[in-house]
This record gives structure tokens, sequence and C-alpha cells, in this order.
């Protein structure tokens, strides 16, 4: 049953990755990364991770993706301009993504004991986990949610001070 189910959630977690990047509307792609963030806290499930299933569902799912939408409806973003993109691009990009996936799938088929995982350890509670993520990363913690202020103040100065209307005082 958790094969199946991991099959299945993983398959729509590919399916809204692919469609996040498919998208000419930057509100359909928000939509397909909440599909992400959801079937990603469901094999966060699958693994015996409630903590970090209700994290994802609570903070990204939720928090992020309704401040990313409020920032995009904010910016008042249309349709994207499509372009068949540049000749070096696809020149060195093609050949790129098939040299990345040869080495991945080299590494793969050269990996001793992958299918062998054992915990060695009894799963952390939410009390230990709290206590290192509040205590000891406590710093990165802030200054990650410092830099996504930043970025959401700077989308929105570009997005007053570009919209193409210079005021002229008389």
């Amino acid at each position: 049953m958790h094969l199946i189910l991991f099959i299945v959630f993983a398959g729509f977690c590919l399916a809204g990755a692919i469609n996040l990047l498919l998208q000419t509307h930057p509100i359909n792609s928000a939509l397909s990364l909440v599909v992400v963030m959801c079937s990603l806290a469901v094999l966060y499930l699958l693994l015996g991770a409630e903590f970090l299933a209700a994290a994802q569902i609570i903070v990204y799912a939720g928090a992020i993706m309704v401040l990313f939408t409020f920032v995009v409806m904010l910016l008042n973003a249309g349709r994207e301009e499509r372009t068949l993109g540049s000749r070096a691009g696809k020149v060195i990009g093609f050949p790129a993504v098939v040299v990345i996936l040869g080495l991945i799938a080299t590494v793969i088929l050269k990996a001793q004991n992958l299918g062998s995982a054992s915990l060695s350890d009894p799963i952390t509670s939410t009390e230990e986990l709290s206590r290192v993520l509040f205590h000891e990363l406590l710093l990165p913690f802030e200054v990650t949610s410092v830099l996504i202020l930043v970025a959401i103040l700077g989308a929105v100065a570009l997005a007053r001070a570009g919209d193409g209307e210079r005021r002229v005082s008389k």
C-alpha cells in the first residue's frame, strides 16, 4: 500500500512541477506549486515524519504560497511572452542535460547497498526537533525570513518604479 501511495503522489509531484514550468500565467504556476508542496507533505507522511508533513502544509502550501500569490497579484503580472530561446542555450543546454543525466545514472548504478536503508537511531520527537531548530539553528531560520521579506519588498519597489509612468511635478 505504501508503494502505491508513493508512486501516485510522486507522480502528482512530478506532474505539478512540469505543469509549473509549462504554465504561461503566474497564478496557475503558483497553484501548480501548491500541488507539489501538498504531494511532498504526503510523501513525508509515508516516511513517518508527521511534524515535517504538517509544517510543509502550514508553512509552505499555506503561508508562503499565499504570500507568493499576493505578490504576483500585486505586481499585476499577465501572460508571459514566449520566445524560441537562444541558439547558444540549445547548443550548450541539451548536451549538458545529457551529460548530467548520464552522471546521475552512473552514480545510481554504481552505488553499493542502495536499497538497504535502516533506522539506526530512534525517530526524534517534536520537542527535540524544535530544540534544535530554535536553539542551534535560530540564526539561519531568522536570516531566511529576513531574506524573504527583502525579496518581497524589492519586488514591490521594482513594480512601482517600473510601471512606465513618470510623474512630473509642476
